[in-house]
């Protein structure tokens, strides 16, 4: 099969050390995917515009709370980006592209363009996937405060955190370290692609979904239930030899899964 220039340039991009990945353009390569015409230095050329206008009105000493207070202004109360609340679920909300157009999205791709900016602007900030929503916060050992890109840029504090999962997940869940990890530019983009997959599965857009776990795949290629779900995939475009290679390694690899007998059951359909 002939990939689109969009997955080759995907690939090209995701094949260097984690730490050379570059968030935005690989981020933009999944948009182009669903958006053929994308210019993709048009939208770095966004990017670069509000880091300059920031630049321009960060004070000479750039104390870490006063530059987020400076790129909030701008981002929020200048331009109007905003957390899509109104449509969460609608897929552009996942498209980077898209996002800097309509100045509306969730909250890693809001951190997306968020992290885009502070990186132009010498001002080192990281990913953190809080579990139901991520987060952001500047790569400065003695802080720990974090930014919601989602909320207007909302400064939190590890209190706040807490209060968030809880009012996300309606329990009183207890704040461990694990939730507030930073994670590796790999790990960003399975979350951002797991989005999509997501709403591609909830719309029984099964081309669409079986793109995303490809690319998932592609940045950890033995993630076993990706794995599983490619195949479950392949099966259903009636793709079966595709689809009983997944199912079989997905069983080998995990031979204690809770899901063994249903997978057994598709691979006694497609031996059928």
């Amino acid at each position: 099969m002939q990939l689109s220039l969009a997955r080759r340039c995907f690939i090209r991009e995701i094949r260097q050390p984690d730490e050379a990945i570059n968030l935005e353009r690989a981020a933009l390569y999944i948009a182009q995917e669903a958006h053929p015409t994308l210019d993709i230095d048009e939208s770095l050329g966004r990017l670069d515009a509000m880091a300059r206008a920031i630049a321009d009105r960060l004070p000479d000493t750039r104390y870490p709370l006063k530059v987020i207070q400076t790129i909030n202004q701008y981002l929020y109360d200048d331009l109007g980006f905003n957390g899509n609340r109104m449509d969460y679920y609608n897929v552009q909300n996942s498209y980077l592209n898209q996002v800097l157009e309509h100045r509306l999205g969730i909250p890693i791709t809001l951190s997306l363009v968020y992290l885009s900016i502070a990186k132009r602007l010498n001002f080192p900030m990281l990913g953190i996937g809080m579990p139901g929503h991520f987060l952001i916060r500047p790569d400065v050992r003695e802080m720990d405060v974090y930014v919601d890109a989602f909320n207007g840029g909302e400064v939190l504090f590890p209190d706040d955190c807490e209060a968030l999962l809880q009012k996300l997940y309606q329990e009183p869940i207890k704040l461990r370290p694990e939730h507030l990890r930073s994670v590796s530019n790999r790990e960003f983009l399975v979350r951002l692609l797991g989005n999509l997959k997501g709403i591609a599965i909830n719309q029984g857009d099964i081309p669409n979904a079986l793109a995303a776990v490809e690319r998932i795949l592609l940045l950890f290629p033995n993630a076993p239930d990706e794995l599983r779900d490619r195949g479950i995939l392949y099966f259903q475009l009636q793709r079966w030899p595709e689809a009983r290679h997944d199912l079989e390694i997905y069983l080998e690899t995990v031979p204690a899964a809770g899901d063994r007998a249903l997978i057994q059951d598709l691979l006694r359909k497609i031996n059928s």
